[in-house]
């Protein structure tokens, strides 16, 4: 009996986790997995990112929710990896334990201040079709 109450409140500390049922639903749409963590820091973007080392083993137990708009883009289903600053990638992939908000690394000139996606779509493509074109 205990067993199932404790799987009772799992499952609602889930649902009470992402913001209610439909916060529910959107993070297992979006990211394919519901997890819930302790919020560690918001980006410039507005991306969020968690950490859980009790229930996650290492190399899981970082993760960032990406943000719904960026750049006056949607980006509710087109996320992209990229999407993530540099001192953040840091700490998410385990190259620091101290996250952006409490060290923050100092700022080098060669990075971008705002965000350009991949120019990797249709554009890009029509490109390639207009040079084999002109190549035949």
């Amino acid at each position: 009996m205990a067993e199932y109450v404790n799987l009772v409140r799992r499952a609602l500390g889930q649902i009470g986790g992402h913001g209610g049922v439909r916060g529910f639903f959107l993070q297992l749409f979006r990211v394919n997995d519901v997890k819930t963590g302790t919020l560690i820091g918001v980006d410039k973007y507005g991306n969020k990112y968690y950490e859980d080392k009790k229930h996650y083993f290492f190399g899981r137990h970082r993760w960032v929710i990406y943000t719904t708009e960026m750049n006056g883009k949607k980006t509710l289903w087109e996320v992209d990896g990229s999407m993530v600053p540099a001192e953040w990638h840091r700490w998410l992939h385990c190259m620091t334990d101290d996250p952006p908000t409490t060290h923050p690394p100092e700022p080098k000139k060669f990075l971008a201040e705002i965000h350009q996606t991949p120019m990797l779509d249709c554009r890009v493509r029509g490109l390639w079709t207009l040079l084999l074109q002109y190549l035949r």
